[in-house]
């Protein structure tokens, strides 16, 4: 067996490990060097209640990819002379507004998320309110400084994008790169035009609490959109060439899709990320050094659908994945990378990485946890049971499976909602907490009482809104704190800023807000979460 084809073999075996692992619908892997796809693979089902097999053919929604697209339609403006990207971007929006002590915010700082701009709502379908609401919302750091994501930030890209090429942003897109790449099976936006050659997008039956494969899976909201931060919609031999064009420098099959210069600056390391481990942010696109290695890409995701593009450049290979559910295990970043590091391996006949095993990892500091925890009457016995972690809960003894570094799911309806989570004092665990709860052990010796504005009770509760992406939030008081815990587990902290208004999160520099109002009969009825609003709703 050649290098290839034991890295080949080795790619299968671990994504059906994975996709077993977390109970993945489907899955289609593409492979590619700098002149044509090398391999497609496709893996589980397109339609989970049919048990139709999963087609390569089939078109998939890449969502944040396509800020890439926007921003190559954009630096094609540039070296035509239309657009200067360092100059305001109400030079070309004449309408877009943001309240603000700084500099204005220019196309550049939208395109590398530097913009300080709140994350988005997803209100609507469509984000040109959205966009020309940010007219409500005041800047509190100046453009250039931090990497915060905007999706709303992208979105006005793509408005303006329409407005300086003057025609609308699906034609900029299908003439300035799917055609000029020969994209024959992509389109330049999600309508039902694509919706007839997609699979079924799944996400978890549950959308108010962490993930578990055990939930199973349920066909995700579907719904047309054509907005800049994230649309198209591709089958996978369509984003290898689409790839490919990054792989050789701004390069396409029939000449320049970017100059040399645009290119320089589309993989430019503007401002460093999380992502990837520790990456840059350029324009719509991710770089890193992994290995020695030079990679390129980004990653996305819709209700119902994830995807990766990530290539090597280095080493002239690429890995497109993608995916027809976004669950949080899911991980087709994390997947893509991983099937880089074969394929390297692969390409030079040397040993193949291994690959994630599929049981949990054993915890090598279980006893840090063992313990009684109360709080009140209720309390939790938590005991390692050798290199595993267990909870005693009236009478039945559940595993823990770790999700973050002090965090756990914990697999019990009692304990459903919210992940457990530790507290250390030093590198002792001293207590826990779940959702509001609080419960503390024998080694805790911190105070146990505190003050919190007496209205802060009438904020906590679980909210809801048809925003398709962030359906629901629930705030509580735990130890003297306001919190905002989402769906997933992880939670801010609230910090007031007046008259029910909060920052969320302890960074000055956040640009998220959460506003409280409609109190009636002592419970605050609505809370606008940056500009989108969510309602009270009667689950706990």
């Amino acid at each position: 067996m050649s290098g290839m084809d034991a890295a080949y073999a080795e790619i299968e075996r671990y994504i059906g490990q994975h996709m077993r692992e977390v109970n993945m619908p489907g899955l289609v892997l593409a492979v590619t060097d700098r002149e044509r796809v090398l391999r497609t693979a496709s893996f589980g089902y397109s339609d989970i209640s049919s048990r139709e097999p999963m087609d390569p053919g089939l078109m998939f929604e890449v969502g944040s990819i396509g800020k890439s697209f926007n921003c190559v339609a954009i630096l094609q403006l540039a070296e035509e002379g239309r657009l200067d990207l360092h100059a305001p971007v109400s030079s070309y929006l004449p309408w877009f507004e943001v309240q603000s002590d700084f500099a204005p915010i220019t196309t550049h700082h939208l395109m590398t998320h530097t913009s300080g701009l709140p994350s988005g709502t997803d209100i609507g379908t469509h984000g040109l309110f959205e966009s020309w609401a940010l007219r409500d919302f005041r800047v509190v750091a100046p453009p250039g400084r931090d990497f915060r994501y905007s999706n709303v930030g992208y979105k006005t890209l793509g408005f303006l994008l329409e407005e300086v090429d003057g025609r609308p942003y699906s034609q900029s897109i299908q003439e300035r790169v799917l055609d000029p790449l020969g994209m024959r099976d992509s389109h330049p936006v999600t309508g039902f035009e694509t919706r007839r050659r997609e699979p079924v997008g799944y996400r978890s039956f549950y959308d108010d609490r962490p993930e578990h494969p055990d939930h199973g899976l349920v066909p995700a909201l579907w719904t047309e959109y054509g907005v800049g931060d994230g649309c198209q919609a591709a089958t996978a031999a369509d984003m290898c060439a689409y790839l490919r064009m990054f792989m050789n420098g701004g390069m396409g099959p029939s000449g320049r899709i970017l100059s040399d210069d645009s290119f320089a600056l589309m993989s430019q390391r503007a401002i460093a990320t999380r992502q990837w481990g520790g990456a840059w942010y350029g324009y719509g696109l991710v770089s890193a050094d992994i290995d020695g290695h030079v990679y390129l890409g980004h990653g996305g995701s819709t209700p119902g659908f994830m995807s990766a593009m990530i290539a090597d450049v280095d080493a002239g290979i690429g890995v497109v994945v993608l995916v027809n559910g976004n669950g949080e295990a899911y991980g087709a970043a994390p997947m893509a990378l991983h099937m880089l590091s074969v394929l390297r391996a692969g390409l030079s006949a040397g040993e193949l990485p291994v690959s994630p095993p599929a049981d949990p990892p054993a915890f090598d500091n279980a006893a840090d946890y063992a313990g009684a925890y109360s709080s009140g009457e209720d309390s939790l016995l938590v005991e390692a049971n050798g290199d595993r972690l267990v909870l005693h809960r009236q009478g039945v003894e559940v595993a823990l499976e770790r999700r973050g570094a002090d965090t756990f799911y914990v697999p019990h309806p009692d304990l459903a909602l919210f992940l457990l989570e530790f507290g250390r004092d030093g590198d002792r665990v001293t207590e826990a907490f779940h959702g509001p709860g609080w419960y503390r052990s024998d080694r805790y010796s911190g105070p146990s009482d505190f003050d919190c504005p007496e209205e802060w009770d009438s904020y906590e509760g679980h909210y809801r809104t048809y925003n398709f992406v962030l359906t629901n939030f629930r705030v509580v008081v735990r130890k003297g704190q306001l919190l905002l815990i989402y769906p997933t587990g992880s939670h801010e902290v609230l910090v007031p800023t007046g008259e029910g208004s909060f920052r969320v999160g302890e960074n000055p520099g956040s640009p998220e807000t959460l506003r409280f109002d409609a109190v009636a009969s002592g419970r605050a009825l609505r809370a606008t979460l940056s500009g989108c609003p969510y309602y009270r709703t009667f689950t706990p």
